[in-house]
């Protein structure tokens, strides 16, 4: 299990740390640069918002037309269900996936709901020619200073969070006896980001090292022993690798004794070595490399290895034989042609980075190509199957077979490697070829309605309760959420090796789309399915083992209504390393119960919960909940699953994270029957010189009726009655409900910690700002109606909202209250500044989309096509009231941005469009900066 930080919205500072079968991954280091441009733009642009105030000539933010890193987050880190080795998740997750209890993603230092982003570098406002600005707002360079092209570092007060040291991250043993704290530097050097990469396929490759461009590594890793009064031992540091070692892909072996990871090191041309496999032994920390000869580097572009046993991996390695890298023909062979003879409808995003000619397959194959080894801890190496572009090896948990999935040529000009040909061969652990599953198509013309999906069979696994059964789904509407079917999906069982002529046997079937399955044993699992359109989400109980005993509905609930939210079952770990639901046994009781572990979500806030729930009556009993009053407590993952068979009551341990408004998240471990607790770890405050900041969670209505929520931050010691009211930063992202009620709830806590990263908008607190996180901006479409055809009306009336509270309170100050939003954010930023200038003095839109007939074929939650609602594409579209905007915008767009619906151009077209009309406007574009999926 691991427990750390990841950033959903693809990180544009790299790719974080594989998620491995016993661990998450920690969120990625970000540059300090890019701390200043938000706090810095937007004090200039308050200013120069305010009436009163006429800024001087020529003034601009110190970061105009340079290059600035920018590297953060959009979307919320949340606690999700990370799959074992056996079950990992696939493209088709559930509406509401059941909790994975190994690890967790935790969500990060934590502009909670809303998708808050990346800012970039700007000037740090020293300098003799620096204009004042007013009271509060800081020193700004004129503009011929601050074209000089080279990065700024922000204030020093900016700087010093930034700085600030980044927590370690953890992981437990299987046996849960031991805990790994892995060491990480916080913020990587502006050349490392600017390593060339190669771009296909829809994924980014370091070609000198064969992995993914930008990915993370660790410093270092300390392991300590968990002693039997929850307390911690002595660190046993990992020691053995060199000086400098960067560290990757760690991973502990099912029996807890031995940690593999991959490790590189810096070279002088700024380059990084190939990976190389290295094992650790647990007790004494001495690490070695695996293989003996140096020339063996792993191959990490898709998968990079697994453990099959307890002293046998599969490794993919670049293959020994690959030989130099293609050359690019100086002279096209002829020109490029496509297309559409047999008709087909194929309607597609606007992905990047696809392939684009023969040169570009060739390349695509050098680089994904791997050679499999099967290796023991002695280094003996042997090579098992052919070279081949493998995507996923998944071992058995009886360790006797190879799930083996491959892409293969004929490859696409127009969608990315997931929907190439795939191929699923089952082989033996030595590498024996058995049986082909599957050998699915190319899939371009998967249609872009949602829980539309490949056609065929998919989600194929093994059953984490068997030693080799494999399960899978196949689709009966042909992938197409459009055709009217029943069932929708059907879930096939079926051996590893069935005996002649046995086919495979039907496990369940469902109406909506299939979501996953918790495995238990024969008597017990769980299988989720949902629907996008009507947000409905169903959980089934079925027996797996008696073909007499009916599925029955265990829980039918919409997926927008939080309340309602009865949790997920825990899982426990086995020997084998998967993770099944767990079984509780009370004292002298009897029924089948299970822990559910949930949200709490309440018109107060969250307020976590554990319950035991008998499956059979559905009746159910809180045996634990979080302090409401002064602390948010969730629940990590249990710490009492180390033997078979289930777990007794009054022998129940769980692992809970514990944090409040001004105390930084710690690790606790609570043991029954007296739910004692004890705090195993003692992380200090990041920033102490925010210690004091103020915390809000505020609640106020639209005109509507509709309820609306914010959290509301204050600078430490603020005091309304000697500084007044406050420039604000309002930092918002919409969403899409299908209810009012829903749309109305309440989601997040007021007692989380106000954790905050290197490109968040709470840095501006250090500047004195209020800010105003995540206020919802809910568009909502009831029945038939899509709620995007009143998307400004509904915008403007919770933009309105929110600016009337802040000012109710007087904490805002009318004149200088600033908006801003990431991806569709951005998106929404653009759109309030045209529609609804009255409200903010000025905009900030980082990495957006304003044209939406460049995204034609759907964009965020609008299904339908540019030609099927043309007027909502069209009046949605901030670029075509460029015109309305006569407010200051900040537009920063990353010029390596590989989401699919923030394309660069986008913003260029906008500012052009914007200086066509002549509106004020400041256009900062940025170098090596992703954006991931939003819009």
């Amino acid at each position: 299990m691991f427990i750390g930080f990841r950033c959903y919205h693809d990180a544009p500072w790299g790719i974080a740390p594989r998620i491995e079968p016993e661990h998450t991954v920690l969120a990625a280091p970000r540059l300090r640069l890019a701390a200043s441009i938000v706090v810095e733009a937007t004090q200039a642009f308050i200013a120069i918002g305010r009436p009163s105030l006429q800024p001087p000539e020529g003034l601009i933010v110190a970061a105009r037309n340079q290059p600035s890193p920018s590297l953060s987050s959009s979307r919320p880190l949340q606690v999700l269900a990370a799959p074992c080795a056996s079950a990992r998740l696939r493209t088709r997750p559930a509406a509401r996936p059941p909790v994975r209890d190994d690890h967790v993603l935790l969500e990060a230092p934590r502009l909670r709901h809303r998708r808050l982003g990346r800012e970039g570098g700007g000037g740090d406002g020293a300098g003799p020619d620096a204009a004042a600005i007013g009271p509060g707002l800081g020193y700004y360079e004129d503009e011929g200073s601050a074209l000089g092209g080279a990065y700024r570092l922000p204030p020093p007060e900016i700087r010093d969070i930034v700085d600030a040291p980044p927590l370690p991250a953890l992981s437990f043993s299987p046996q849960r006896d031991k805990i790994l704290f892995l060491k990480w530097r916080g913020l990587p050097p502006i050349a490392e980001l600017a390593r060339p990469e190669e771009k296909l396929a829809g994924i980014r490759i370091d070609g000198k090292c064969s992995t993914r461009s930008r990915i993370l590594f660790y410093t270092g890793m300390g392991i300590h022993q968990l002693l039997p009064d929850g307390k911690l031992g002595p660190e046993k540091e990992v020691h053995g690798f060199p000086d400098g070692a960067q560290i990757n892909f760690v991973t502990w072996s099912n029996d807890g004794r031995h940690l593999s990871f991959c490790i590189q090191f810096d070279e002088e041309d700024n380059s990084t070595s190939k990976l190389q496999l290295w094992v650790a032994d647990v007790e004494t920390g001495k690490a070695r490399p695996l293989f003996e000869s140096p020339e063996i580097c792993l191959n990490a572009v898709f998968d990079n290895f697994v453990w099959i046993d307890y002293s046998t991996l599969v490794v993919c390695t670049i293959p020994l034989g690959r030989g130099e890298l293609p050359k690019k023909p100086l002279v096209p062979c002829g020109p490029k042609i496509q297309s559409n003879e047999q008709k087909n409808v194929i309607q597609v995003e606007t992905f990047q980075d696809l392939l684009k000619d023969d040169f570009d397959k060739d390349l695509f194959d050098y680089y994904a190509r791997s050679q499999l080894l099967l290796v023991t801890l002695d280094g003996k190496a042997k090579e098992i199957g052919p070279p081949a572009v493998y995507t996923s090896i998944d071992p058995s948990p009886d360790g006797k077979y190879l799930l083996i999935t491959s892409i293969h040529r004929p490859y696409s000009f127009v969608v990315p490697h997931g929907r190439f040909p795939k191929k699923v061969d089952l082989w033996t652990a030595d590498g024996q070829f058995v049986r082909e599953l599957c050998d699915l198509a190319l899939a371009e013309d998967i249609p872009i309605a949602f829980n539309s999906v490949r056609n065929g069979m998919s989600s194929i696994n093994w059953r984490a309760d068997k030693p080799s059964t494999l399960y899978w789904v196949e689709t009966q509407d042909g992938g197409d959420a459009k055709v009217e079917v029943s069932p929708r999906d059907i879930i096939y069982t079926q051996p590893a090796e069935p005996l002649e002529g046995e086919q495979p046997e039907i496990l369940h079937k469902v109406d909506l789309r299939y979501g996953g399955v918790s495995w238990c044993d024969d008597s017990l699992a769980l299988v989720y399915e949902s629907w996008y359109k009507t947000r409905r989400t169903r959980t089934w109980v079925i027996s797996p083992g008696s073909k007499d005993t009916n599925p029955r509905i265990l829980f039918d609930r919409s997926s927008e209504d939080a309340y309602s939210d009865p949790g997920s079952p825990m899982l426990r770990i086995t020997p084998a390393g998967t993770h099944i639901i767990a079984k509780v046994k009370k004292e002298n009781g009897e029924g089948t119960y299970v822990l559910l572990n949930g949200r709490g979500a309440t018109p107060e806030g969250n307020i976590p919960f554990l319950d035991l729930f008998e499956i059979n009556t559905g009746s159910k009993e809180r045996i634990w909940q979080s302090d409401k009053e002064k602390y948010f407590e969730t629940v990590v993952a249990l710490m009492s699953d180390q033997n078979d068979g289930d777990i007794s009551l009054d022998r129940l341990k769980i692992l809970t994270s514990k944090e409040s408004k001004t105390e930084n998240r710690q690790y606790c471990v609570i043991s029954w029957p007296d739910k004692k607790a004890c705090q195993i770890t003692n992380f200090p405050h990041p920033y102490p010189q925010l210690a004091s900041l103020q915390k809000e969670m505020i609640l106020y209505q639209r005109k509507d009726g509709v309820q609306l929520t914010a959290t509301l931050y204050l600078p430490p010691n603020y005091d309304p009655s000697k500084e007044g009211p406050l420039p604000c930063l309002v930092w918002a992202y919409p969403g899409e409900f299908k209810s009012k009620d829903a749309a109305g709830q309440v989601r997040g806590s007021p007692n989380e910690f106000a954790g905050i990263y290197p490109t968040s908008p709470l840095l501006c607190l250090a500047r004195r700002f209020a800010i105003l996180s995540g206020p919802t901006i809910p568009i909502i479409g009831e029945g038939e109606e899509e709620a995007n055809d009143r998307y400004v009306e509904q915008l403007v009336a919770s933009a309105e909202a929110a600016v009337d509270e802040v000012i109710r309170r007087g904490v805002a100050h009318p004149n200088k209250i600033a908006v801003g939003g990431h991806s569709y954010g951005a998106f929404m930023t653009a759109n309030l500044l045209a529609h609804a200038p009255q409200l903010f003095c000025c905009g900030i839109a980082r990495s957006g989309a304003y044209n939406r007939t460049l995204t034609p074929f759907g964009f965020q939650n609008e299904v339908r096509t540019l030609w099927e609602a043309t007027n909502t594409y069209v009046e949605m579209s901030a670029f075509m009231s460029a015109h309305r905007i006569k407010k200051p915008i900040l537009l920063i767009h990353g010029e390596e941005d590989d989401n699919s619906g923030t394309l660069p151009m986008q913003s260029d077209r906008f500012f052009n469009a914007l200086k066509g009309h002549g509106s004020v406007k400041m256009h900062s574009k940025m170098i090596t900066v992703r954006n991931g999926r939003c819009t």
